[in-house]
């Protein structure tokens, strides 16, 4: 199953005829305005996914900022894209995937093998010299009850994930990487969950370092260096967090590339740290890598 997808590689199959699902989830923290930037540009044919409304469930302390929604809410939202069974569904926005990797998580947790990342998302696109085209949806989106849907029956459980319990002992057993911002890691700064500082025992891994300087992920190669360096080995179980389980699927997606498989931590520190039971560590240990971030 290849996670990427190059920009020539879509624009031939969309040149070609073949059917294929673009979805567009344009999200970051602190911006709220997702769909106002898809209206002013998008791939053709693109659907926006509203990462709060249609990736997530309403948040609350005890699951976090971006719990995951119920199958059937999910179910609804990917027959409202328009995606079948089968379907080749290529997810990309405007910030080195960082969003879109959540996306790309769920649709092979629901089982589908045909999901991949636009490398470099609309920012390579653009610099391809493909054009854009503005307005509402103009993809392959069907109204709700059309008959040619009824396939897309979605399950759960393709991917491994771990809980706020399976999280405190993690290290122990295994390597945790905490995805976000170095300076969040070691608790100078908190912008948005109730404590500052990570998980007992997890290593820093923020996730723009996956990133070359174009928004491309670094080659297999060097992303399993990188990860090497972490710590991550065959064999040794890895699970990722991040703020609110947003961006700690992009670090799936990088060590999917490497070669590692690795468990998601959907609750992630805004679940952890709403828990007074929960130990919140600061400082650099056991080891700090760059100073960018993730949500």
């Amino acid at each position: 199953m290849d996670t990427l997808m190059d920009v020539a590689t879509l624009r031939d199959r969309i040149d070609s005829g073949r059917r294929t699902v673009l979805l567009d989830v344009r999200w970051a923290l602190g911006d709220p305005h997702g769909r106002d930037h898809y209206r002013k540009g998008h791939i053709p044919g693109a659907v926006f996914v509203d990462l709060a409304t249609e990736l997530a469930g309403p948040a609350e302390p005890r699951r976090g900022r971006h719990p995951l929604p119920p199958l059937e809410q999910f179910q609804a939202s990917v027959r409202r894209w328009g995606v079948r069974g089968g379907d080749v569904v290529v997810a990309y926005d405007d910030s080195g995937n960082m969003s879109a990797a959540r996306l790309w998580w769920m649709l092979r947790n629901a089982g589908f093998r045909t999901v991949h990342l636009l490398d470099g998302g609309l920012a390579a696109w653009r610099a391809a010299g493909f054009g854009l085209e503005s307005g509402d949806d103009g993809g392959p989106a069907v109204p709700p009850g059309d008959a040619g849907l009824s396939d897309t029956a979605l399950s759960e459980g393709a991917m491994p994930r771990i809980d706020a319990g399976q999280a405190a002992a993690w290290g122990r057993q295994g390597l945790l990487l905490d995805a976000r911002a170095g300076a969040r890691y070691r608790g100078e700064i908190e912008p948005v969950d109730p404590r500052a500082g990570h998980i007992p025992g997890a290593v820093s891994a923020p996730t723009t370092a996956n990133l070359a300087a174009d928004g491309r992920f670094l080659p297999p190669e060097e992303l399993r260096e990188r990860f090497s360096r972490l710590g991550v080995r065959p064999g040794v179980p890895t699970a990722v967090y991040c703020g609110s389980g947003v961006t700690a699927a992009h670090e799936i997606a990088a060590l999917d590339i490497a070669g590692f498989p690795a468990a998601l931590y959907p609750g992630s520190f805004s679940e952890w740290s709403n828990d007074p039971a929960n130990d919140v560590v600061t400082g650099a240990a056991p080891y700090a890598e760059g100073s960018a971030g993730g949500d």
